[in-house]
């Protein structure tokens, strides 16, 4: 059942576990979340990014999904992330996707809470739901965002931001990394913890792929509600081509296609394991 976003973090910080984001870009990788619901019976979140427009219309995605989707009844929301552009956030919100983030994560804490001010006020009128983020996320590797300088979220700025422009939900930058991790993943739980006390709304957590699931488990008992995964999927099942073309040159691409679908569905299982183990 599609849903709105703000409902569905309600219920997993109630219930202290996280509903998994993943990225999607095309049929096969909208056919893997959407089997992967079907097969667990867990809530999730098709996320589509501004940047892979050249992939997809806004349209599309919509069209596709509702289509996909009848019949379903586990809550599933449609999320436009990480967008800088306030016109192709309305435009989604038109097409009908059921929650937006306006990612101001570069812009001054003036300008970030006046734009997504302005967003929340549109979005609102529509039942959809706004995510915000404040701070920025470091890259790793293999990332597909434009954005590498790690500022850590502060709190103070955290619930000034969250009373000024009434967002839904808001990505906290705690030492997370877009794509893989190159060492040792350094995330702070602690400054995650003092951002939970001084506001207590749904708290997303951008970077999941290859996060233990010790930092999970730790970070969904201090608000945590909503974990992006992209890269990870994206890995596995770019690994897995270039196996099978090694071994035959001359596999069809319906056979890329179907195993696309199979093994982007396996990588989302796992991170659904680990975000909500038992619902």
């Amino acid at each position: 059942m599609i849903t709105n976003l703000k409902s569905l973090l309600a219920k997993a910080r109630e219930g202290r576990y996280a509903v998994g984001a993943f990225n999607v870009y095309n049929y096969e990788t909208i056919k893997a979340v959407l089997e992967a619901i079907k097969e667990t019976r867990r809530p999730a979140i098709i996320a589509f990014g501004e940047k892979y427009l050249e992939n997809m219309q806004l349209k599309e995605v919509v069209n596709l999904v509702r289509t996909m989707a009848i019949g379903l009844d586990t809550d599933l929301a449609i999320h436009l992330d990480h967008t800088k552009n306030v016109d192709i956030i309305k435009k989604a919100i038109d097409a009908g996707f059921t929650s937006v983030m306006f990612d101001g994560s570069a812009l001054s804490f003036e300008e970030n809470v006046a734009q997504t001010r302005e967003v929340v006020h549109y979005a609102h009128q529509f039942n959809v739901s706004v995510e915000a983020e404040l701070g920025s996320i470091q890259l790793g590797d293999h990332s597909n965002e434009d954005e590498g300088h790690e500022i850590y979220t502060d709190p103070s700025q955290a619930r000034t931001f969250v009373l000024e422009t009434d967002v839904d939900c808001l990505a906290v930058s705690i030492g997370t990394v877009h794509g893989m991790y190159k060492g040792e993943p350094k995330v702070s739980v602690e400054r995650l913890k003092e951002i939970n006390q001084a506001i207590q709304i749904p708290f997303v957590l951008h970077g999941g792929s290859g996060t233990p699931l010790s930092i999970i488990q730790a970070c969904i008992q201090e608000g945590i509600a909503k974990i992006n995964v992209n890269t990870e999927v994206s890995m596995t099942v770019v690994s897995e081509f270039q196996k099978m073309i090694e071994k035959n040159s001359q596999v069809h691409f319906s056979q890329l296609s179907a195993k696309a679908v199979q093994i982007a569905k396996q990588t989302v299982m796992k991170y659904m394991d680990m975000f909500i183990p038992q619902f």
